[in-house]
């Protein structure tokens, strides 16, 4: 049960979710299932867990590196961690074949280098940011589930590297290519399409493919231009956040913002529940939930970090909003919550401390370099990569502590996975073990 979790501050019925949480997030501790880890918010270990892995503090081309292997074509795509193998997405440049890679997670050595789809005649991403495998996998006992937009999204055997199903009918015009990533939920795949001509959330059932739920945006456009058609193409109508669930109440809800507004759905039904309206898009930034309020970035224009309380119906933007707080340029990198404060990255490499209750800020400090990948917290520290090859150690609390800089020879455009005592890094052309020698 992958989750982003709301432990047992706020009452009893808190109580009996926390401990499944946690025993799941023991059983899972040596793993990195999916974006951002078990439960969807870039802990290694649940809330209130203090169990110390080990993790390095320090590491560099020379220092904690187990192995580095050449990862070919290219490919932001996060590592997925479970059962000694670490799978990633890749696809040549010019968007034509894409490709599922599996690695042994003790030598480093590629055991599957699959070709999963092939097209024709992809769309041009427009611009050099992205790729055409950007959107991280997934994994469980036995199989990994891979996703490349529009152009497919399969199942394949971890095994043999065979494919138990696949699907090329979800249509979306990326524009810039694809960015959200699939997560996993009880029976479910849940994938987001946020394109310029649709926008759209589906589940799909994971043993077979099929559709479970499909759910369009409900956004009121208001970009067209004088002959009726959406200005830049509806460049303003696309983002690529990966959503989370989480339980408000006895209720699974999917946190999952978009271009324009961000909506909470029944995760197992697809209804819509409430949503809330800003004018951000292009926004990749994925959501998270605790102290019984998801906490989400609107995106490029007027970016704002947005606190909501999940309980309300409807359009909820003048009742429900606890608090939003004006971070520039903070829309790729997704927040970190550790204990009563949260800390966003903004992508010129200024890092914002809040406190989550009231998003006052407590302090902000550059760290220099330019972010797109997601932080993670384990053993009572913050790791931030940037896109220079550089990781900033922080110790969490109300004032900034650094603790350590490290650098790789190249840039972090996938955010860190997490295995045993291990970090999972993904660079540009490589993909490292890093861990304490």
């Amino acid at each position: 049960m992958n989750v982003c979790s709301d432990f047992p501050r706020h009452g009893l019925r808190f109580l009996l979710l926390a401990a499944v949480l946690l025993i799941n997030a023991h059983a899972a501790r040596a793993d990195w299932p999916q974006f951002r880890g078990p439960l969807g918010d870039g802990h290694v270990t649940a809330a209130g867990d203090s169990t110390t892995l080990g993790l390095p503090l320090t590491w560099s081309e020379t220092e904690n590196v187990t192995w580095k292997t050449p990862i070919p074509l290219r490919g932001w795509s996060t590592p997925v961690v479970l059962g000694g193998q670490v799978w990633l997405t890749t696809a040549d440049p010019a968007g034509h074949d894409f490709y599922a890679i599996g690695v042994d997670a003790e030598t480093g050595k590629i055991v599957h280098n699959l070709k999963v789809f092939h097209c024709d005649a992809p769309e041009p991403l427009g611009n050099p940011v992205n790729c055409y495998a950007a959107p991280s996998p997934a994994v469980e006992p036995g199989r990994v589930y891979v996703h490349f937009g529009s152009y497919g999204t399969a199942c394949l055997d971890t095994a043999t590297g065979k494919t138990i199903w696949e699907r090329t009918d979800l249509p979306c015009r990326h524009y810039r290519g694809p960015g959200s990533s699939i997560i996993l939920f009880e029976n479910l795949l849940i994938l987001t399409m946020d394109g310029v001509d649709m926008q759209y959330v589906a589940a799909l059932d994971k043993m077979t493919g099929k559709t479970v739920w499909k759910t369009d945006r409900t956004t009121k456009w208001t970009d067209l231009d004088s002959t009726g058609q959406p200005i830049k193409e509806g460049d303003m109508r696309k983002a690529y956040t990966t959503p989370c669930v989480a339980m408000v109440g006895v209720q699974p809800q999917l946190f999952s913002p978009g271009a324009k507004a961000a909506y909470s759905y029944d995760a197992r039904t697809g209804k819509e529940l409430w949503k809330i309206t800003y004018t951000g898009y292009s926004n990749a930034s994925s959501p998270i939930f605790d102290h019984g309020l998801a906490f989400l970035h609107s995106g490029h224009d007027i970016n704002e970090l947005c606190a909501i309380r999940p309980d309300g119906t409807g359009d909820v933007t003048k009742t429900h909003i606890t608090w939003k707080a004006k971070l520039p340029a903070t829309r790729t990198p997704s927040p970190l919550l550790v204990g009563d404060l949260l800390y966003a990255v903004s992508e010129s490499g200024k890092l914002f401390c809040l406190e989550a209750k009231t998003g006052q800020q407590v302090w902000a400090q550059p760290i220099g370099g330019t972010f797109v990948a997601s932080p993670v917290y384990a053993d009572g520290r913050i790791y931030f990569f940037n896109q220079q090859g550089n990781t900033t150690v922080i110790r969490p609390g109300r004032a900034c502590e650094i603790l350590a800089r490290n650098k790789l020879a190249d840039g972090f455009n996938a955010s860190p996975a997490v295995g045993g005592k291990a970090f999972f890094l993904r660079t540009k052309d490589a993909l490292y073990r890093i861990e304490t020698k």
